[in-house]
């Protein structure tokens, strides 16, 4: 048996699939210890940061901008 220190994230489903993919990605991925329901995933604690700039980077990518 192993013990992680985790932390629970709530998120919306649609960033939760996100997390899903980018757990899934080679070098990025690796950071979900338990997908507990739609909007709850526990995260490895020293990942969250991480897992926070990813996310960004992503949801970056899917926004509109004038430019």
């Amino acid at each position: 048996m192993r013990a992680f220190k985790g932390v629970l994230l709530t998120c919306d489903p649609a960033v939760k699939q996100i997390l899903l993919i980018l757990d899934k990605t080679p070098g990025q991925g690796g950071f979900i210890i338990k997908d507990i329901d739609d909007t709850h995933v526990l995260v490895r604690a020293d990942d969250v940061k991480r897992i926070r700039i990813a996310l960004e980077q992503e949801l970056e990518k899917n926004t509109y901008t004038l430019e």
